[in-house]
């Protein structure tokens, strides 16, 4: 027991059992939860291989062979097993990220297993390639989105997340309560908080405050079969933490620590064995060169693409907005760019002609105004805003043209958004990460709240965005994307 962490006699109070999360038979409903997923993908590879057999015949020579129908239920079987394999079910503690790259090792390795299947019988020039394209392509593609809405209806039903102990400094504690439940899609569910106080040595008390919370915490836990405790106690020295740790690891299967590494999250730190001392190795994705070149290549590719496909959309909107109101269909503006180096980006216009002289008698008028401008670079209702303006900002479709600010590599499809030159003074020390990196036409902030974050919070989602960037990242930022535009969620 630690010298200088006491309590009061009697004890600390008991634990805040937290509402809406039933405990007896949590098991029970975890078994529900990985059954429920594993059928949603057993359903989806069953109608994306019937899909895509159809298709073959259609639009290949002939209709499906012998073994291309005898392989689905093998295949399906296959494929939901070795997503079980990958801890997709139920998957409690991943993040996207971790998601999406076993999600797609699943798939891959199914493939492989198929084709050496095929090679092994002597049956590939009966398989068609259409067919084993369209079909691992579509679960490929789909598999993330009905996961996803699989978890939803799981949650909606109460059946989603393992419940878990909490133990905190009074304040931390809660503050963390608040994280979990705006990720709700790990599926930590806090069953009860344990508040403690480290109290100073020579105040007349004998019990290590930890040492009882803990104690109670387990035994607490252990009536209600709950084996995951979280500490969220960030800045313990680090023997108290070890003893903490120890005492936990005797009733808790998994403990969870929360170390005292602000702003650092994720993938960026990565655990290190120097010479039988722990140490963590912090790392800033995005500024790796190779990680640069990869993502530069993936801009290439989906710009170029999506830039044919939008042509004729493009065209159209910009008819729109000469006709709804004079001036160009375009807008450029001077925002900084990688190293701080200014780039004209392009938008679609949505606001009239006379927009600067509109914004100056609306600050004289209202100076409540100008402030919220200062924080966001936008206004909730803004009068300069054009009919067909307000329809292109709902729906995100003014960022279109900065395609071309992408091929050109002066922006990213994904990154921190472009500042303004009045922020920069703002974001103080982040300027030096986040500036170090092509700004983006979409990022985290963008499907995190967009307008209705503050700039605080939007400078804390691009500088992890920098830390923890990986192709994965920026694939589910984009699908996030598409789902935010299509909701037009915190746009104006």
């Amino acid at each position: 027991m630690s010298e200088g962490l006491l309590a009061p006699p009697g004890g600390l109070p008991g634990p805040r059992v937290l509402p809406g999360f039933a405990l007896p038979g949590a098991a029970g409903r975890q078994r529900f939860a990985a059954a429920g997923l594993a059928a949603a993908d057993a359903a989806l590879a069953a109608a994306v291989w019937a899909l895509a057999l159809g298709l073959q015949g259609v639009w290949g020579r002939g209709g499906p062979s012998e073994v291309a129908l005898a392989a689905i239920a093998p295949s399906v079987a296959v494929w939901v097993g070795l997503r079980a394999l990958l801890g997709l079910y139920p998957g409690y503690g991943l993040d996207g990220v971790q998601r999406l790259r076993r999600h797609v090792w699943s798939v891959l390795f199914a493939l492989a297993l198929l084709a050496v299947f095929a090679v092994g019988f002597h049956v590939g020039d009966r398989l068609s390639r259409l067919m084993l394209l369209l079909a691992f392509g579509g679960l490929l593609l789909a598999a993330p989105f009905v996961q996803y809405a699989a978890r939803r209806a799981l949650r909606r039903a109460g059946v989603w997340g393992k419940p878990v102990v909490v133990l905190g400094y009074p304040g931390t504690g809660e503050s963390f309560l608040g994280h979990l439940g705006r990720e709700w899609d790990l599926g930590y569910r806090p069953a009860a908080l344990f508040d403690y106080n480290l109290l100073p040595a020579g105040e007349g008390y004998r019990e290590a405050p930890y040492e009882k919370t803990l104690r109670d915490a387990a035994a607490w836990a252990r009536r209600r079969r709950v084996d995951t405790c979280i500490f969220a106690t960030p800045h313990t020295r680090r023997e108290q933490l070890a003893e903490m740790i120890s005492v936990a690891s005797e009733s808790f299967r998994e403990v969870i620590v929360i170390p005292n590494l602000d702003g650092v999250a994720n993938s960026a730190v990565v655990a290190r064995n120097l010479a039988g001392t722990f140490a963590v190795e912090v790392r800033y994705n995005l500024l790796d060169p190779w990680a640069q070149r990869a993502k530069r290549a993936l801009d290439l590719l989906l710009a170029g693409a999506l830039g044919l496909a939008l042509a004729p959309l493009l065209l159209l909107l910009a008819l729109l907005i000469r006709l709804d109101s004079p001036g160009a269909a375009l807008f450029r503006q001077r925002r900084p760019g990688k190293d701080g180096r200014p780039f004209w980006v392009c938008k679609f216009r949505t606001m009239h002609a006379d927009a600067e002289e509109r914004l100056a008698r609306l600050f004289g008028e209202e100076p409540a105004l100008a402030e919220e401008f200062r924080r966001h670079g936008k206004l909730r209702d803004d009068p300069r805003v054009t009919r067909v303006g307000r329809f292109l900002r709902k729906t995100s479709l003014d960022e279109l043209p900065q395609l071309w600010n992408v091929i050109k590599g002066e922006m990213s499809l994904v990154g921190p958004r472009p500042y303004l030159d009045i922020q920069r003074s703002q974001i103080d020390e982040h300027e030096r990460f986040i500036l170090r990196v092509p700004p983006g036409i979409s990022g985290l902030w963008q499907v995190s709240g967009r307008s209705d974050t503050t700039l605080e919070e939007r400078v804390r989602l691009d500088t992890y965005y920098v830390m923890n960037w990986s192709v994965w990242l920026d694939l589910i930022v984009l699908a996030r994307t598409v789902l935010v535009v299509l909701r037009g969620s915190g746009a104006y």
